[in-house]
């Protein structure tokens, strides 16, 4: 086995972390936040909503399971970089088809192990989630902390762009079942027009599963396109980056709600739904990341243990009369759900599809699938 080259992790407060790389030589800049899910590194890496993060994972051992060509939520891995504790040097798993650092380095991802994510966690949580770099191979820190220092940071960033797909396309694989994989879609009910802002696949399965016939949009299309395809519903997807400087997304989104067609945002999408209503949003401390998360749903007083990932969320202070809470965080009270009083829409912060897990929120699809059964035109 070749000797491991060294890495270091560097914070723009200065803060350096040496280790061991586990990925590809190289450098690259991000803002670092934890996340404190135990198992889903490979759906982790590949969420599009962790474009320009460097993840920290806190359980100490990744990688045991190795990685395999079904549990990806993207055609690649968009996080930005990834520090961890501890990488087995063996993987099992019956799936997997090539060990964690070789799907670093296959992809050119920078990444780093052997460093005390404890320690790193403590000053993500009480500095706040920071600009910082990795370099790998031949380090240099004073480099490296010139390079983290120049990241600009994530807000005023529109990222949406970057990572939506260039063209419009139809989806029609369902969920992952054991010794079958993913499905294929039979005799859909219904068909909805999906806004890609950085959609994972394990949302459009779950819709799929639902009998939905999914017809997936750029993030710039216009309210217009939607429109003509005649939607039974609409879907906003979760995405990366600050929702405010998206004002393309805020347009058509809410000519969309003046159209009164059933609705159901997302992450991001929740975000935008909120802006279009005249509602604000901030830029988080250290942001949700995890499979941890107690969220109180507010109609049933129902707690589930959701999916999160955002480092931006809506002020509940600043929602409009129109909109109402549904979904608190049981961590520190943010808003993580909300529901419009005048039109058929309603969106959730979290990852409901929550792949790999939990599962809790599993029923906001099927309130979509309702919402959408009730609008339905009477022939």
């Amino acid at each position: 086995m070749p000797r491991a080259q060294p890495a270091i992790l560097v914070l723009a407060d200065g803060s350096v972390f040496r280790g061991l790389s586990i990925g590809a030589d190289g450098i690259t800049t991000g803002e670092v936040v934890f996340n404190t899910a135990l198992t889903g590194y490979q759906e982790i890496l590949t969420d599009p909503s962790y474009s320009r993060q460097i993840v920290t994972l806190t359980y100490p051992h990744i990688g045991n399971t190795g990685v395999n060509n079904e549990d990806v939520e993207a055609d690649r891995i968009h996080a930005a970089g990834l520090v961890v504790r501890d990488v087995p040097r063996l993987y099992s798993n019956f799936r997997a088809v090539q060990s964690l650092p070789d799907y670093l380095k296959s992809q050119n991802i920078v990444a780093v192990a052997d460093i005390d994510t404890r320690r790193l966690t403590r000053v993500l949580r009480e500095k706040g989630a920071q600009s910082g770099c990795i370099m790998a191979g031949a380090v240099d820190e004073a480099k490296a902390l010139e390079a983290a220092r120049a990241f600009p940071g994530l807000a005023g960033m529109d990222l949406a762009k970057v990572v939506t797909t260039q063209a419009s396309y139809e989806w029609t694989e369902t969920e992952w079942k054991l010794g079958r994989g993913q499905g294929q879609q039979t005799e859909p009910r219904f068909h909805v027009v999906a806004f890609d802002y950085g959609v994972k696949r394990n949302i459009l399965r779950m819709l799929a599963e639902r009998g939905c016939r999914l017809t997936v949009l750029p993030a710039t299309a216009t309210a217009a396109e939607a429109l003509a395809f005649e939607p039974d519903g609409i879907f906003l997807s979760n995405g990366p980056g600050d929702p405010e400087p998206c004002d393309y997304a805020i347009k058509a989104i809410a000519e969309l709600v003046a159209a009164r067609i059933p609705m159901f945002g997302i992450c991001l999408g929740h975000q935008f739904l909120a802006l279009v209503a005249g509602a604000k949003t901030v830029k988080m401390k250290f942001g949700h990341h995890g499979a941890n998360h107690p969220v109180k749903d507010l109609d049933s007083g129902r707690v589930a243990i959701t999916s999160q990932n955002h480092g931006f969320a809506v002020d509940a202070a600043t929602l409009p009369a129109n909109l109402r809470s549904t979904h608190v965080s049981l961590f520190d009270g943010s808003l993580q759900g909300m529901a419009r009083t005048d039109a058929p829409v309603f969106s959730f912060q979290g990852h409901p599809e929550g792949s790999p897990g939990p599962h809790d929120m599993g029923y906001l699809f099927d309130r979509f699938i309702q919402l959408m059964a009730d609008h339905a035109p009477v022939h």
